[in-house]
């Protein structure tokens, strides 16, 4: 009678302390790797691009994502060095010379994107791209574009306090322009490895029409989602 050998099988071994300690060490390194080169959690600050993000809003965005027309996205500011900046270098903004093309410089200095302040634009214009607003109608490459991400509600509201304000009685909330005509472009179209962006809030947003072109490196991340406040969890 044939009979079956069974072989015990070894105890399972508990994970020492050194093991637990050297896996808890391994995720740390990658956490911190993937949160400093592939993720990035920021917070919104300021009106520009209100209604669709206010301030407060948290959001999370990453960085290498391929950058596309409406991606909302933050950048190393082309213009303005951080305040933690300016108080290292004991340095104040009359001292800070922005030459265009995303060069800043403290005196003959440039000064790192990553001493920058951040915004938060959406990205209209890509490379080769030509941009036009006329009477509150967007013109990417000579053709109407829509504009889902901004409010008629929030937009007529908004534009209603600025006039009254200003004492004005007509005003578009996007101020007629083209690349040609705009003082900080002043060319026909986006150039290559640069994007125009602008503010959803665009009555008071501070972007391309006033700083032109963002040249890729100044691009840190493309939002992908908003997670706080939870009511308003979002998806881009």
């Amino acid at each position: 009678m044939d009979s079956e050998l069974k072989r015990p099988r070894p105890p399972k071994k508990d994970l020492s302390w050194f093991q637990l300690i050297i896996f808890a060490i391994v995720v740390f390194v990658a956490t911190m790797l993937v949160m400093t080169f592939v993720v990035s959690k920021d917070t919104v600050t300021g009106p520009s691009m209100e209604p669709g993000l206010s301030t407060g809003d948290r959001m999370i965005s990453l960085q290498h994502k391929n950058v596309k027309r409406n991606s909302i996205v933050v950048l190393h500011a082309p213009d303005r060095a951080s305040k933690e900046y300016l108080a290292k270098h004991q340095s104040d903004i009359a001292n800070i010379t922005f030459v265009g093309n995303g060069k800043l410089f403290n005196g003959d200095s440039l000064v790192p994107l990553k001493d920058r302040e951040l915004y938060i634009k959406r990205v209209i214009g890509l490379p080769g791209d030509t941009v036009e607003s006329k009477h509150d109608k967007l013109y990417v490459n000579g053709k109407k574009v829509a504009q889902p991400y901004l409010d008629k509600a929030f937009s007529d509201a908004a534009l209603k306090r600025y006039n009254m304000s200003k004492g004005l009685t007509e005003k578009y909330f996007t101020e007629d322009f083209s690349l040609d005509t705009l003082a900080s472009t002043h060319t026909h179209r986006v150039p290559a490895g640069h994007y125009f962006v602008m503010g959803d809030n665009r009555i008071i947003s501070h972007d391309s029409t006033d700083f032109g072109f963002v040249p890729k490196e100044n691009i840190q991340s493309v939002v992908v989602m908003r997670y706080w406040p939870l009511t308003s969890i979002k998806f881009y």
